[in-house]
């Protein structure tokens, strides 16, 4: 490449304005020619001796900015697979590196200056095993500057993974263009275009790429839908997170990308390094018999008649129970620990009866105490509250049930506080557990302090999902961040009864595939037919969901981890207590035992109980945009119906040799099959022959 060197704008001038003889004008014009000559000459030599210093230097400084397959410019980096193909993009959006400024050492390119100062930029490369290749990147700016921003392209691949939204799909499907929002945990039900309750910073690539945010980082995800792209940010301007204590609110921005030769492989690598793991399976009575919940059918009207009659009716009707919960609203006040006398007049009398019944009790708890409760002033007192930014008042929340305080879960006294009143209530009555409801950082106030500071808002989430630690077994909870090795039953948030994928019957599958790769395998997948909430019910008659819907929701909670039931069978008619028989039943004997099987490997591999196609068909490309099938482990596949007026679907079966549950085989492979009939007492399944 040459570059061309302009002549001095002077330089023309020079002999007119030196004056002289008329001779030497003539002498000066006739040896114009030479002297123009012998110029044209010399830059012609500069011009060979730049060309000859570019190129000698530039196969450097290209070697220099590359790491093994990833190659750095100074607007971002690319990394190739070992086919040579580009299957990752990242551009700089924030700032632009100076390539002067950047040295290689070992398996570290670092740079120390950027378009707009100082920075400590490096990219480290690792190779953790044959198979795997991971780009540790950190951009951390040294000087004042708001954030910092890198742009993921999705390279025409496939992505999953994040947070669970409330309009769910599988793959992720990210709609409108969106700035940059703090990626921290949300009630997805109150606001629904928030990040939900369960959350991770970690995305995952049909292209065998994985990425996972640091916990450092205060991180904001946007998005493009137009330029097909994921916005990562850092900042700590208009932003509810907060710099460590001593540190200046300088913002850095640190990830790693790791390279596998499948999704699987890079996945279960992923999982392995990063996410903490479950160190126990919680009750197997769980995972065999269905929960039944007072919650949608009685909401906060429950009483003590109607709980028992509740029982009864369970037993009446030949169903199982691994336990009862009894949910929101059997306390005078929120904020209390004790049964409400004039709903629950003989308290006592009622968990006896229950249990010479054969039924365990679980109850419902939260971790806010309203204004009007008794425990409000004890809670001011012993400075139990989150706090206002000056640290002297506690703070208000709205929340679904009024206002009140929230507990300062950074402190160790609201902590023994709170647990010691679940452990009197779990004494008192022999409570087996307790539902933790909320635990979201949107319930927190805007502004707020804590005795402990909260870098992270959503470390506020984790030390709500500690709370359920005593009560694992069987405790239930909605929230999860870094909570992987909380040994409970995690729940997606409350869905209602319609068909769609707005928190409705065909959102639950897309759910559950997302909450199992970010690494939380023992879900509840909330109660059968959904809330039946006024206006948010699908065809319902006598506030009840849709009929149809119902028993389409019952059949694919079966093949989930867990069932769990609050409208009754016997709401509906003879038929449908049947169908739900035959469905716990098959629950109980067919499913139940292969997921407490899978259940134990979690505890070593952290892999999914609940598996999307592609986790055995990693090499087609159908699979990966398939959300209505789901694997159980490897070998068991099931096609549920998830429209309203069908008895068929459409139907993919990966590669292999499979098995219907009508005892029909299919050899060949990948194929599918189309107008698959489906009764409405039936739900597909197919079970992988060796």
């Amino acid at each position: 490449m040459y570059q061309i060197v302009p002549i001095a704008p002077g330089e023309q001038l020079t002999a007119e304005r030196a004056g002289g003889s008329p001779l030497k004008k003539k002498l000066a014009h006739e040896g114009r020619p030479l002297v123009m000559a012998g110029m044209l000459g010399f830059l012609l030599v500069v011009a060979a001796v730049v060309a000859w210093c570019y190129y000698s230097i530039s196969p450097r400084q290209a070697q220099l900015l590359k790491n093994e397959l990833l190659d750095l410019n100074k607007d971002g980096f690319i990394i190739r697979n070992q086919a040579r193909a580009v299957i990752f993009t990242m551009t700089f959006r924030s700032g632009t590196l100076d390539l002067d400024s950047c040295s290689k050492e070992g398996s570290i390119l670092s740079c120390t200056q950027s378009d707009s100062g100082k920075l400590n930029f490096f990219i480290q490369t690792v190779r953790p095993k044959d198979t795997v290749m991971c780009y540790r990147v950190r951009w951390e700016e040294m000087e004042n500057k708001n954030f910092v921003e890198h742009v993921m392209a999705y390279n025409d691949s496939h992505w999953y993974g994040g947070a669970e939204t409330a309009i769910q799909y599988w793959p992720i499907r990210f709609q409108g263009e969106e700035d940059p929002r703090p990626f921290i945990t949300s009630d997805v039900y109150a606001n629904r275009n928030a990040f939900g309750g369960i959350l991770e910073r970690y995305w995952l690539s049909s292209n065998a790429t994985a990425i996972k945010i640091n916990d450092s980082v205060p991180f904001h995800l946007g998005w493009s839908e137009k330029n097909r792209t994921l916005r990562f940010q850092a900042r700590y301007q208009n932003s509810p997170f907060r710099p460590p204590e001593g540190q200046q609110a300088l913002p850095e921005l640190s990830y790693r990308v790791c390279v596998g030769s499948d999704v699987t492989s890079i996945h279960k690598y992923m999982v392995r390094r990063y996410f903490p793991k479950p160190i126990k399976v919680p009750s197997p009575e769980v995972f065999k018999y269905p929960v039944w919940s007072s919650w949608a059918l009685h909401k906060t009207a429950v009483t003590q008649e109607k709980l028992l009659r509740y029982a009864a009716d369970i037993t009446k009707h030949g169903f199982r129970c691994s336990h009862l919960e009894l949910d929101d609203c059997y306390t005078a006040d929120y904020g209390e620990f004790d049964f409400d006398p004039q709903k629950f007049p003989n308290a006592s009398g009622m968990f006896e009866k229950l249990r010479q019944d054969g039924f365990q009790v679980s109850l419902w708890t939260h971790p806010f105490i309203n204004y009007d409760s008794i425990n409000f002033g004890v809670a001011v007192e012993k400075g139990l509250f989150v706090r206002e930014p000056s640290g002297e008042l506690p703070a208000l929340v709205r929340w679904w049930n009024g206002i009140g305080g929230i507990l300062d879960l950074t402190n160790p006294e609201a902590r023994e506080w709170y647990t010691s009143h679940l452990r009197m209530l779990k004494t008192r009555y022999d409570v087996i557990s307790f539902k933790f409801d909320a635990g979201e950082t949107s319930y927190l106030p805007r502004q707020f302090s804590t005795l402990v500071p909260l870098s992270d808002p959503s470390t506020f989430t984790r030390r709500y999902t500690e709370m359920a630690i005593p009560f694992s077994e069987r405790a239930e909870l909605r929230v999860g961040y870094q909570s992987q090795n909380i040994s409970c039953f995690f729940r997606i948030i409350d869905r209602d009864s319609v068909w769609g994928y707005e928190l409705g019957l065909k959102s639950i599958i897309p759910t559950v595939l997302t909450v199992s790769i970010l690494g939380y395998q023992f879900v509840l997948p909330d109660t059968i037919g959904g809330n039946a909430y006024p206006n948010l019910t699908a065809d319902g008659k006598n506030g009840l969901p849709d009929r149809e819907l119902y028993i389409r929701w019952l059949e694919l909670s079966a093949f989930m981890p867990a069932m769990q039931f609050s409208i009754p069978p016997w709401a509906y008619d003879n038929e449908v207590v049947q169908i739900a028989q035959k469905f716990t039943q098959l629950h109980e004997t067919v499913v139940a035992p292969r997921v407490l099987e899978l259940a134990g490997e979690v505890l070593d591999t952290g892999d999914p109980i609940i598996r999307p196609l592609w986790w055995i068909a990693n090499d087609d490309e159908a699979a990966y945009k398939i959300d209505s099938q789901f694997l159980i482990g490897d070998d068991l596949m099931v096609a549920p119906v998830l429209e309203p007026g069908k008895q068929e679907r459409d139907i993919y079966l990966p590669a292999g040799r499979w098995r219907s549950y009508k005892g029909e085989h299919f050899d060949k492979g990948p194929i599918y099959l189309t107008d698959y009939p489906v009764d409405l007492d039936e739900i597909a399944f197919f079970t992988w022959v060796h």
